[in-house]
Order: C-alpha cells, then structure tokens, then sequence
C-alpha cells in the first residue's frame, strides 16, 4: 500500500476511534445515578434547591434537551475547538486541561524513565544468562510486575518508604521527592512488560550470525551485547514505548489519586463525583485523542523503520 494511502486509511481509522470513544463516553456519563443539576446547586447554594432552580440550571446548560442533541450540540463545539465550560467554576475545560496536564505528563514521563532503567538492563542480563537462575528470577519479577496493581503497589510503597521508613513524602507535588513514589508505582508495570520485549528481543538478535563475526574480530562481549545486539533489538521496544506512553496517561488516574497529586487523574476523579460533565467529556475526549495520536505515531515510525510493514502483511 502506498505511504499517503496508508496514512490516509490511519487517519481514518483514528477519526473513528475517536469518535467512537466520544459517543461511549458521553453515553455512559449519563449512566451516573443522581442529577446533575440537583447535586452542583447543592454543593454552590448548600441548602436543597428548588424545583425552580434545578429546572433554571438545567435549561441554562442544555440538560433538559434529548441525551442525542446535548451530544450533537457538544460535538459541534469540540469541533469548534470548544470543550465546555465547567459547571463550577465557569472555567474553560480546555483551560482546566492545560492546567492539569504538565504535572500528568511529569509523571508519566519520570516513570517511563524508571521503567527504562529497569527493563533493558534487566531484559539484557536475562537474555545474555537464559536458561540459569538470573534468567528466571527476572521472569517472575516480571510477571509479578504485571499482575501487581498500581493501586496496591503505591499504598504497599507508602507504607514501607513514606510511614515506616520515612524517606520520601507520602503525598502532594512540588519536589523530587514526591515524585520518586508515583513514579516508581506506574513505571513498575511498564517495566515488567518491556523487560520481556527486551528479553525476546534480545535473544533473536543473539543468535544472529553477524555477532559471531564481531567476536571474531576481537570485539568485548560487553561491546557485541550492547551496542550491537542491543541496538538492533530495540527496534520494536520503540513501538511498545511509545503505546505504553498513552497507558501511563491512563494510569496515571489511579496514581495520582493514591499520592494525592494533581493533574489530569485528579481533575477526571473529582469532575465525576461533582457530576461535572463538560470535564469528564472534555479530559476523557483529551485522553482518547493522545491515546489514539500515539498509535498512529507509533505505527508511521515503526513502518520508517521497518518498510517491509505493510497493512494486512504486505512485504515490500
């Protein structure tokens, strides 16, 4: 397939992605029992509003029209560039997403760079010892990495670093070392599945005949592993990072709740206990779109990288 067809057929399919996530997501944040309206007028009047009142602040922000119009209406005004207004604080949600983006993308960033810094040396060592006792500890490491969720690991880290041992802050943002726990907690996950993509990897690079030549002319071992075994392995570790930069995105909801930190996990959590809806489809709708971008991105690197790629198995 032709690169400018295949670019056209992702965007394509991308738009559809993404509006399918769009309509999933307004549907079911109607699915929330309460209303809306009932709830916020609570909270800003505290007292219980009139009938009067919920119907004002209803007609207000379109709530009394059809679930299809209100979704019509709001997918005419992202279009627009315009993602809502909070029903709070009047503030535009696309300037409560900016404002709560950069400590997300810190942390997703900082635990990336932490499942870096496990996974290839670890994945490397593995495969260079397969089959003996370091091989093996590192899969089980890795499959406990899997199976360990966030939630559990970042209270288990709260407890033994921040309460027992009393090194680094229990929670909030603003220094380093509030940022050591959550990174540690979502880069775990993301180590332990990169670090057997390093693993695999690795070991078909290791049985390529062009290592034997590099030894033979005298090369260190630690040389042939690691810059040219390595190398070439990290070709379709590129892929999976840049895939598991939008889960460290998503992942970063529960993080961030557990450390108490600011940023778009916080803001998602607190809009769908207020009822907030223009928030949860504006930061939802953000999420879907980095997520979706990601992949197209990924994909167009990995077909640079590697030609042969083609939809549907085509070679070159």
């Amino acid at each position: 397939m032709p690169d400018y067809d295949y670019l056209a057929y992702r965007l394509a399919t991308s738009l559809v992605v993404t509006f399918g996530v769009s309509v999933v997501t307004y549907g079911l944040v109607f699915l929330t029992p309460g209303d809306p309206a009932e709830i916020i007028l609570t909270q800003q009047l505290d007292r219980q509003p009139s009938a009067a009142e919920i119907e004002a602040f209803r007609a207000e922000h379109g709530l009394d029209d059809p679930i299809p119009i209100q979704y019509l209406d709001w997918l005419t005004d992202v279009l627009r560039g315009d993602l809502g207004t909070s029903y709070y604080s009047d503030t535009p949600v696309s300037t409560l997403i900016v404002e709560a983006l950069p400590p997300t993308l810190e942390l997703a960033l900082a635990s990336m760079a932490v499942a870096l810094a496990i996974s290839i040396p670890v994945g490397v060592v593995s495969a260079v010892h397969r089959g003996t006792p370091i091989d093996y500890a590192s899969q089980l490491g890795s499959l406990v990495g899997v199976s360990m969720p966030n939630f559990w690991l970042g209270y288990l880290l709260i407890l033994v670093f921040a309460l027992t041992l009393e090194t680094v802050p229990v929670a909030g943002a603003g220094s380093v070392g509030h940022l050591v726990l959550p990174a540690v907690t979502l880069g775990s996950g993301m180590a332990a599945v990169v670090t057997r993509l390093v693993r695999s990897s690795m070991l078909e690079v290791l049985d390529e005949a062009y290592l034997d030549t590099a030894r033979t002319k005298g090369l260190r071992e630690q040389i042939v592993v690691y810059k040219h075994a390595l190398r070439n392995a990290l070709v379709p570790v590129v892929t999976v990072l840049g895939l598991q930069l939008g889960s460290l995105l998503n992942g970063a909801v529960v993080v961030e709740i557990v450390f108490q930190r600011p940023g778009l996990g916080t803001l998602l959590v607190d809009a769908v206990f207020e009822r907030n809806y223009p928030v949860i489809q504006g930061v939802a709708l953000f999420t879907a779109v980095v997520f979706v971008a990601t992949n197209l991105l990924v994909d167009l690197t990995y077909r640079y990288l590697d030609p042969r790629v083609r939809l549907g198995g085509e070679t070159a």
